[in-house]
């Protein structure tokens, strides 16, 4: 069988070649590179490779595993082998998630190019491929994998194949008679469109047509009036039901005759629930929804620790990459570790370990070129500073010099300010934070004077303001801050520093005594959570007039991550994380930051932006809204197996709802578990919950695979927060672990919020 989506593949002369194969160089060092024959197979939709041409071939990866290609100028690992293989015949496959690049060097510049142009049109048609098209290609691959001898048709043994990689446990005989059903040739093989028919008759959802049957009066069609009420009633869409209803009939109608006449047939209906109209992700919270105009510490934001490392924190690689990949998924806090490099260069890497090193220019020119490119919103450059006064110099130089206007070098109006700016005003705007000699008032107040004595040089001076700067904020620490004032801090980076000054933290009411709001603090993960324990509602208030970062414990050497949600319950605004380690945490952070465009800002929730709040997050009390929700887990579709490589072992699903959110509100529960299930699991099991702070909530829906003799293995999650989860019968597209898209793997849910808390049944 051709691919479902033979006829609508754009197929073009690089697309035909790249039909035909191409050895090509795979590198993965500069000590390995190997010949390979990469193909693009008939399906117009996977990559193959082989150790040579005619060699028994693998595939490699598929289009929709793709994010985008880059030229070889923008590879490092390329660029170190440059005088090796020219540039330009090298170029680099970025993968979704967290997956290693690939990067290939062609014989040729133009073998190169007719790869690139090629792959970018397939990754293009994918990224816009509606509902059905993914659909088409997901059975377009299954087909593939089902069709043993390859000759385009399938037998019932390779069905029965099929089902058990599918993840289906069916009676021989039930599965028969689908495929006697399907097989309209009376060929005894099943082909293109009978395929299809056997596949709709698999899936057939007999819980959506008998919940389409409760508000259709013929079981045909929904009317629009009738399609109003279940708006209405279970998706609890208000009073634009009406005008809604019809948009929905126009986007998701299959007959032409339906849309005329305003009614919705069943396949319309079952269009709608699995649509993004029908996710439980509020489409209205998708785009950025929020107030941009706030000052900056109103906000939660995307924050990365150690953004250079793309492994572990004692040997791991440092990479640019990790900046684009930071930067790429909405990180808007980088971090920059910088230390006196060979050469008068400043280098890159975490001191003190064995992680290699990158250059510190090379990573202002990456932050340059993809600062702004998933967000306007500004990005805070964290800078840990180790340098000599020399290379402190050339930190300053490289900043203004790649960065140029991108730069934030003065307050927006040269006037000084009473609050932060917002996210709005920074726009497209890079703010170094850092340590700093003077505040920003002397810096407006005396310019004319500090430039002129800036002219020469006043080194012994300058140590001395520094020093007596820091034994004002520490009189009992003498001894250690005399140690401290022998590095000193260059005036030209210095200057650098206008919003974001870091400043030592001794206690909340030094703070308020001390500090200005432009001025920030940083706390270790230990360090935050004594302070949330002791002076909970202190550091509510704090958080609402000035910056804090949160960063991981120095302990966390294989670079693991904390729970973000206790930190957001104190409105810390930029709790740091080691974003190349995927799992519950990092699944928690994705799900905040799903939000609001993706834009790395989140706004805070009222009572965290009141500087004489009253909330203390592990003592909440009213006035917070209590609600109880009831989440009713139906069924799931079409889980992936856990593992791959066991043909015969078929998946035991259970899901898992999970509660993050203050201390009371951080529970679970979870449903029993359906044997040798992993295609149409049903539960129909109803879960309730009660929470004081709803504001504040996250939920993750986890699917496991029971295993009795082990602990239950991971299916695959979603994670949101409660302010964007739509009530009423919803869709759950399920993610890896990775953070990338399982379709079309899903949960069928029906979501009830009620205001106050109610008996919940044990």
């Amino acid at each position: 069988m051709a691919s479902l989506l033979q006829g609508r593949l754009p197929i073009s002369q690089d697309v035909l070649l790249m039909q035909k194969g191409t050895m090509m160089r795979k590198v993965r060092s500069k000590n390995w590179k190997k010949l390979r024959y990469f193909r693009l197979q008939e399906d117009g939709m996977t990559i193959s490779h082989a150790r040579q041409v005619g060699a028994r071939a693998k595939a490699s990866f598929s289009i929709s595993d793709v994010e985008t290609v880059r030229n070889g100028h923008e590879s490092e690992l390329l660029r170190s082998l440059a005088e090796e293989f020219p540039l330009e015949q090298g170029f680099t496959i970025v993968f979704h998630g967290r997956r290693s690049n690939l990067d290939l060097v062609a014989n040729n510049v133009e073998e190169a190019q007719i790869w690139m142009k090629g792959l970018q049109l397939l990754v293009d048609f994918v990224t816009n491929m509606d509902q059905q098209e993914r659909l088409d290609q997901w059975l377009s691959d299954w087909f593939q994998r089902g069709d043993k001898n390859q000759d385009g048709r399938m037998s019932f043994h390779e069905v029965q194949r099929l089902l058990r990689l599918m993840n289906v446990e069916m009676e021989q005989e039930h599965a028969f008679q689908l495929f006697q059903a399907a097989d309209t040739s009376q060929s005894d093989t099943l082909e293109g469109q009978e395929f299809i028919e056997f596949y709709k008759a698999l899936t057939k959802r007999v819980e959506v047509l008998e919940l389409f049957g409760n508000f259709s009066a013929d079981g045909q069609k929904l009317t629009l009036l009738e399609f109003v009420d279940f708006l209405q009633e279970e998706q609890k869409e208000g009073d634009h039901a009406s005008d809604l209803a019809l948009e929905l009939i126009d986007r998701h109608e299959p007959s032409e005759s339906g849309k005329l006449r305003h009614v919705l047939s069943m396949d319309g209906f079952l269009s709608y629930l699995y649509s993004k109209d029908g996710d439980i992700f509020n489409p209205s919270c998708l785009p950025i929804y929020q107030d941009m105009t706030q000052p900056l510490n109103h906000y939660y934001i995307n924050s990365s620790h150690n953004t250079y490392l793309v492994g572990d924190q004692l040997c791991g690689q440092s990479s640019v990459e990790g900046y684009i990949r930071a930067l790429k998924r909405g990180c808007r806090c980088v971090e920059v570790d910088v230390w006196d490099g060979p050469s008068g260069e400043p280098v890159v890497y975490h001191g003190h370990t064995l992680t290699s090193r990158i250059l510190f220019k090379e990573v202002v020119a990456t932050l340059a070129q993809y600062a702004f490119q998933t967000s306007d919103y500004p990005v805070i450059l964290s800078l840990e500073n180790h340098c000599s006064w020399e290379q402190q110099e050339i930190i300053a130089h490289h900043l203004t010099e790649i960065l140029g206007d991108q730069l934030l070098s003065t307050t927006l109006d040269g006037q000084l300010p009473t609050q932060l700016p917002s996210p709005e005003e920074l726009q497209k705007k890079i703010l170094v934070k850092g340590k700093k000699l003077s505040t920003l008032e002397e810096d407006l107040e005396e310019e004319e004077e500090l430039e002129t004595e800036l002219e020469g040089e006043q080194e012994p001076e300058l140590e001395s303001q520094f020093e007596s700067e820091t034994q004002e904020l520490s009189p009992r620490s003498k001894d250690k801050n005399e140690k401290k004032s022998k590095a000193i801090l260059c005036p030209s980076l210095s200057a650098l520093v206008i919003y974001t000054k870091t400043v030592s933290f001794y206690n909340f009411t030094h703070s308020k005594e001390h500090y200005r709001f432009y001025e920030l603090s940083s706390f270790s993960e230990t360090k935050a959570k004594n302070l949330i324990k002791e002076t909970g509602n202190q550091f509510v208030q704090h958080n609402a007039w000035q910056l804090s970062r949160v960063y991981p414990s120095g302990l966390r050497t294989d670079s693991s991550n904390y729970n973000p949600q206790e930190f957001w319950n104190a409105g810390c605004q930029m709790v740091a994380m080691n974003v190349q380690t995927a799992g519950l945490e990092m699944d928690i952070y994705d799900g905040l930051f799903r939000q609001n465009g993706g834009c790395g800002y989140v706004l805070k929730p009222d009572f965290l932006r009141d500087t004489q709040s009253s909330f203390h997050p592990e003592r909440p009390i009213s006035p917070f809204k209590a609600q109880t929700l009831q989440i009713q887990v139906i069924s799931g579709q079409q889980l992936p197996k856990v593992d791959k490589t066991k043909e015969g072992s078929i998946v035991d699903p259970l899901v898992r709802v999970e509660i993050f959110g203050v201390r009371p509100d951080t529970t679970r529960q979870e449903t029993s578990y359906v044997e040798n299930n992993g295609f149409n699991p049903y539960w129909g099991q109803t879960l309730c919950f009660q929470l004081l702070v709803p504001e504040l909530a996250m939920l993750r829906f986890l699917v496991k695979d029971y295993n009795w003799t082990s602990r239950n293995d991971f299916i695959g999650q979603y994670t949101l927060p409660w302010t964007c989860m739509q009530q009423g019968y919803r869709h759950i597209h399920l993610l890896s672990k990775d953070g990338t898209s399982l379709h079309p793997a899903s949960l069928f849910v029906h979501i009830c919020m009620l205001e106050g808390l109610r008996e919940v049944e044990s």
